[in-house]
């Protein structure tokens, strides 16, 4: 619904009056398109504001913790023995009995049946061990290493000072295991 209107001279332009609907609905928009403006300059400047608070992109520590962990783990299983020793030790037991003969003397078949299985067994807990010992040391020294001014979290330290701990009372007891100083096997006579 539009009117004409007449200039001052009172001549007809030719142009439409908007009507009050019509302004209102211009007004809206304009309104609705500074608040779009408004939000996306608030958005852009959060986004700034988020970028500079982040902190600086960097080693999170995720590998030291888990080579702490494995140290630590690897440390257990020198101590209690694993899957692959117990294996081992079988093995060597069977190819005892089978290479003995049946009228060897009692030492030899002790020595040949069970010697050779303990210290199968003694060889892989001092491996273990072994792994448990070098890769504990590797995550200490990681730091000196790869990133000098960020400091290594506590937990990590602990950890891995305990699989370091755990690694060398492990070697220590298969050395003494292999050795026979520590339960050796039962003489024969």
């Amino acid at each position: 619904m539009g009117t004409k209107t007449v200039d001052e001279t009172g001549a007809d332009t030719g142009t439409a009056v908007k009507t009050d609907e019509e302004k209102v609905d211009t007004v809206k928009t304009a309104e609705t398109t500074d608040a779009a403006e408004v939000t996306e300059n608030d958005e852009a400047v959060a986004g700034d504001e988020v970028t500079a608070e982040a902190p600086e992109a960097g080693p999170s520590g995720v590998g030291q913790g888990a080579g702490a962990v494995v140290a630590a783990a690897l440390g257990v299983v020198s101590l209690t023995g694993g899957w692959i020793g117990t294996v081992a030790a079988a093995r060597e037991t069977l190819i005892g009995q089978l290479e003995t003969a049946s009228n060897a003397g009692v030492a030899k078949q002790i020595k040949e049946v069970y010697g050779d299985a303990w210290q199968t067994s003694a060889l892989w807990a001092g491996l273990f061990a072994l792994a448990a010992l070098i890769v504990g040391v590797v995550v200490l020294a990681r730091p000196a290493f790869g990133a000098p001014g960020k400091p290594q979290a506590p937990w990590i330290k602990s950890v891995a000072w305990g699989g370091v701990a755990l690694g060398v009372i492990g070697l220590l007891l298969a050395v003494l295991k292999y050795t026979g100083v520590l339960l050796g096997l039962p003489s024969a006579g």
